[in-house]
């Protein structure tokens, strides 16, 4: 409840005066048609009555429940339904604090009323009206945003780059619901030695503000595992996501990419949430160990394809060891698609021979 007795007790407005008989009127005997005229008057306005009270009963003044104010007062129609427009705006209680909440008794609601002589107010029971002020309430999140642009015009630090660790419990900048614009910091001091920032936040000619601090941490984007891989299992899309961390943490060989990642084949199980580094993930193997394999000859004018056997397993481009199965002769070959090696008429050199390289035969 508002203990503030500028907010309990009504404004004193002036009382109306009451409307008085006119004096010196003369009075003289009722004739019996006057009698009758005036019975016949009464009749007439009982039958109207009895179309227009239920008209002026819909119009009686009622307590509204809870409130919201928008400005710093609260006026009549604000807390009473039905108001005569002649009163409407008229100015009864403070409203409270930006964001804050209050109680008004109803009683006091009533004396206030009575003191403009505008007749009862139906309470519906109410003992009291609950007020709530209205208020635009800035974040952290647009705190936190005006001072990256405020760091990038001053200090030149890229607003991409960066986060800031606000210091306390989410600061909350409060102002009036009708004061639009983008938040602006003011009063900034950065030291980029202990990256300690702050700053004024301000929204319009400084009609709201709020002073905040905090550290300023670099950031970077690392690719992230959205679920667990086993080894040997495919990397898709939907696996990967791009996350921005603070650097400061982050393995040095963090990927912060994983579009180039996507068909390859984790080469260790890879846990739910984990970043990806270099060497997590490689093309897949085309040509496994033991394997049959089409092995293909080509040079100008002359093209053959022969059964073989791998003895190593390769991925795209690697070079592997393979036994001709008609020659029983091992030949290097170059892995060109999966179950495919080719050798050139000059095959490359075994590297774990010095001998000269075998001929196709």
């Amino acid at each position: 409840m508002f203990h503030s007795p500028a907010y309990d007790e009504p404004r004193q407005e002036a009382e109306l005066r009451p409307i008085t008989r006119s004096a010196g009127l003369r009075t003289a005997p009722l004739g019996v048609t006057v009698l009758l005229r005036a019975a016949f008057a009464f009749l007439a306005l009982a039958v109207l009555g009895a179309y227009t009270l239920p008209a002026f009963a819909d119009e009686a003044m009622r307590l509204r429940g809870d409130v919201t104010a928008r400005g710093d007062v609260l006026t009549l129609e604000d807390l009473v339904e039905g108001a005569p427009s002649s009163a409407a705006k008229r100015p009864l209680f403070r409203a409270p604090a930006l964001g804050a909440t209050g109680t008004i008794q109803a009683r006091r609601i009533l004396e206030a009323v009575a003191a403009l002589n505008l007749g009862a107010v139906e309470t519906g029971g109410r003992l009291q009206v609950a007020v709530q002020r209205a208020a635009r309430r800035v974040g952290a999140q647009e705190i936190e945003a005006a001072l990256r642009r405020a760091l990038e015009t001053a200090y030149g630090v890229d607003a991409k780059s960066v986060s800031v660790r606000l210091d306390g419990d989410g600061p909350m900048l409060l102002a009036p619901v009708d004061l639009d614009g983008q938040v602006v910091a003011l009063d900034l001091n950065y030291d980029p030695r202990s990256r300690r920032v702050g700053g004024l936040m301000t929204l319009g000619e400084r009609q709201a503000s709020l002073r905040v601090s905090g550290v300023v941490i670099e950031m970077r984007d690392v690719a992230i595992v959205n679920r667990t891989l086993n080894r040997g299992e495919p990397v898709t899309a939907a696996d990967l996501t791009i996350e921005r961390r603070p650097r400061e943490g982050s393995p040095p060989d963090a990927l912060a990419s994983g579009a180039t990642l996507v068909g390859e084949v984790a080469q260790r199980t890879l846990s739910q949430g984990a970043i990806l580094r270099t060497g997590d993930t490689a093309p897949p193997e085309l040509v496994a160990r033991g394997e049959a394999v089409t092995i293909v000859y080509e040079s100008p004018g002359i093209s053959l394809a022969m059964r073989g056997q791998a003895t190593d397993a390769g991925r795209l481009g690697a070079t592997v060891n393979v036994v001709n199965i008609a020659s029983k002769k091992v030949l290097q070959a170059i892995v060109i698609g999966p179950g495919r090696v080719s050798v050139g008429p000059a095959p490359p050199q075994r590297q774990a021979s010095a001998e000269p390289p075998t001929t196709l035969r």
